[in-house]
């Protein structure tokens, strides 16, 4: 099974969210789909795209935070996910968290030169911003910071 790509998703970090939503609403023309105190989500159709800002310190990973591919079940990150692990890739799971106000299920991989790349499914909205801590800024919206392999044997629905 493959995964249809619902939207391509970028992830940017920015220092003032107020300055950036002006910016970005001017830019791509519409309203913000989700807004909370330290994060906003723009939800696009043409150019299918899932483009987040994140309100963090540039310092240690500069403007991006990462990017991915949002698809439409919970399915379809396993089969990435299985696709990915079988191509050697290393894999991290995080199978029902909740990250960026949202409860998610998904997968990330680093390309050679660390840039994390999450394939995901939006299950609900939440109004937290991670699982853990409040403003643990860690738990959301990257990966660990080590990579490591997993198996998806478990998540399979028999």
């Amino acid at each position: 099974m493959s995964a249809s790509i619902k939207r391509m998703h970028v992830a940017v970090n920015c220092s003032d969210l107020e300055k950036s939503l002006a910016f970005y609403r001017s830019f791509f023309g519409t309203e913000p789909s989700k807004i909370k105190d330290i994060y906003a989500k723009f939800e696009l159709d043409n150019p299918a795209l899932h483009f987040s800002l994140n309100v963090r310190p540039f310092e240690k990973n500069g403007v991006l935070n990462h990017l991915g591919f949002q698809v439409n079940d919970t399915e379809e990150v396993l089969a990435m996910g299985e696709r990915l692990r079988e191509s050697g890739l290393l894999l991290i799971d995080e199978m029902n968290t909740t990250c960026c106000y949202a409860v998610q299920d998904k997968v990330w991989v680093y390309d050679p030169d660390g840039n994390a790349w999450e394939i995901f499914y939006t299950k609900e909205d939440s109004e937290f911003e991670s699982a853990g801590e409040a403003r643990d800024l860690s738990l959301c919206c990257a990966p660990p910071s080590a990579p490591v392999s997993v198996s998806f044997t478990s998540f399979r629905k028999k």
